[in-house]
């Protein structure tokens, strides 16, 4: 699994709020989104999105999670421009 695919797409989740609408703004299959969190959220041992059948809501440890990953999705796009 690309931890960074992962992380991007989590991100795009929690700001469009569902995986259907990130999963369209990515061009991704909806299951893949799906699949990459909940390979994350095993990895990592630990719960990130709240999921019911019509909306999806951020955990205490998705959020800090999020965070984090806004920070490093950033630095890899930094040092990808400074090339």
């Amino acid at each position: 699994m690309n931890k960074l695919q992962a992380m991007e797409v989590f991100v795009h989740v929690v700001d469009a709020c569902g995986f259907t609408r990130a999963a369209d703004n990515m061009k991704l299959p909806k299951a893949t989104g799906s699949t990459l969190v909940q390979a994350r959220e095993s990895t990592l041992s630990t719960k990130l999105l709240n999921r019911t059948t019509r909306h999806v809501s951020v955990t205490a440890e998705g959020a800090a999670y999020y965070d984090r990953c806004l920070h490093i999705l950033k630095q890899v796009r930094v040092a990808e421009d400074a090339l």
